[in-house]
């Protein structure tokens, strides 16, 4: 075993892993995820995982033990045959945990924990306070709390101070004086050493473990938030959580898009294939908005909100969001081509003043409000399908840039009749006519 360990290690080492060597590797990781996994089928995913680590540490009181046995074997048996006996009883032990996750999912800790305090107590009569295998109980200050879980304080609390008593008591009651077990100094050394070894070790583990947890439970908050609001608002929620976030931006744009008869086309699909259908586009529009540099604002069913200038201020911002619609209208014709269905999205775009912040405590949504935005609802909705209709303000920002059909005059409600023109391609690069005009 020794040597196969040696074997599948080597490629580390050396930074370079073979064909040949591979499955070694992996085959040594599957036999430590299974022994890990023993017992533990059946709970919830947080509980598999502190079971998981007991049994780890269960496996590593079976090789410390053993090799414990072993070592006083060799020494002189008839002397150490009590410190032997202990020590191969803590193996069967220890081999039982995996065994009785499936009586109670605190069974296999209460067992080392018993098994290991009066252990210990033992060890220190045989050996005298000396030895200093009493220093294992300070494992009972950091290891319950990840084994057992904050929710059993009133479990976690006992053990703790059980070990801190038991560890005052074998100090007291076994000087070294009174020793059952006369061995040599060397030996008393040895012992020390290697228990203290252990309880640094364990102490150690358990506060890394915990922090662990502590620290990818922050990062999953943290990216989540990042996923469901802008980066910003993020950064002035973590600095200041009970401000409340509210904003005005003088020039914005807000584009919103929706999917053509989708509510028919849904009913055909079935439930599985409409989300899956949503989840597609959502994805690409998603990775759009990245690209183009704008800020998704939410989706409501088959309905997409993005908005430009929300964050920081982008002479560009409707600029952005014209190539963006654009690109979406190609994104929904390859989805649909793919799929092989019926697709197309109605697009309006508006720009203008526009306010925006968080809203709600429980469940956090960034949203933006104002005219630009009602006026690219109302645009969204008086638009063709597979196409993206302006109001003139747009159409003059954007310039020589893009290509224009006109609509005509129409009946915005809440604006009354206005000029809109569909914006149908990209020209010239943004701003090469202003550029050209300096020049």
């Amino acid at each position: 075993m020794i040597e196969a360990l040696k074997r599948a290690l080597r490629p580390i080492r050396d930074g370079v892993l073979s064909i040949g060597e591979l499955p070694q590797l992996r085959a040594i990781g599957r036999g430590i995820s299974r022994l890990a996994e023993a017992g533990t089928q059946g709970y919830p995913s947080e509980v598999k995982r502190r079971l998981m680590i007991l049994n780890l540490i269960s496996y590593l009181i079976v090789v410390s033990t053993l090799v414990y046995a072993i070592q006083h074997a060799f020494l002189d048996y008839d002397k150490y045959k009590p410190i032997i006996w202990i020590n191969i009883a803590l193996v069967v032990t220890a081999l039982a945990v995996p065994l009785s996750h499936r009586f109670s999912e605190i069974a296999g800790a209460l067992i080392i924990v018993i098994s290991e305090w009066i252990a210990l107590l033992a060890f220190a009569m045989f050996l005298g306070h000396t030895a200093g295998v009493q220093l294992q109980y300070f494992v009972g200050a950091a290891a319950p709390f990840v084994v057992f879980g904050l929710k059993r304080m009133w479990l976690v609390i006992p053990i703790f101070l059980s070990g801190l008593a038991l560890h005052l008591a074998a100090w007291f009651w076994f000087p070294q004086s009174a020793a059952l077990i006369d061995a040599e100094h060397e030996i008393i050394d040895s012992i020390y050493v290697q228990a203290a070894i252990t309880t640094v070790g364990l102490i150690s583990a358990s506060v890394y473990y915990a922090f662990r947890l502590a620290e990818n439970a922050k990062a999953e908050t943290e990216n989540l938030l990042r996923n469901i609001l802008p980066e910003r608002i993020v950064e002035r929620l973590k600095a200041k959580p009970d401000e409340a976030i509210a904003d005005q931006f003088q020039d914005a744009s807000v584009l919103f898009a929706d999917v053509s008869g989708f509510v028919a086309l849904a009913r055909s699909l079935g439930a599985a294939a409409t989300v899956s259908l949503l989840n597609e586009m959502v994805t690409e529009f998603d990775a759009l908005a990245k690209q183009h540099g704008v800020e998704k604002i939410k989706t409501i069913g088959d309905a997409y909100m993005v908005a430009s200038g929300v964050q920081e201020p982008q002479e560009d911002n409707l600029h952005r969001l014209a190539r963006m619609g654009l690109d979406m209208l190609r994104v929904v014709e390859t989805v649909a081509a793919r799929r092989g269905v019926k697709l197309q999205m109605r697009v309006g775009l508006a720009s203008g003043p526009v306010m925006a912040g968080v809203i709600g405590k429980q469940k956090f949504t960034y949203d933006v409000w104002g005219d630009a935005v009602n006026l690219a609802a109302r645009l969204e909705n008086l638009s063709q399908p597979g196409r993206i209709l302006v109001c003139t303000r747009c159409k003059e920002i954007l310039g020589p840039d893009f290509v224009f059909e006109s609509r005509g005059r129409v009946d915005i409600k809440g604006v009354g009749e206005q000029e809109t023109w569909f914006l149908t391609a990209q020209g010239s690069p943004p701003f090469a006519g202003k550029r050209a005009a300096a020049e």
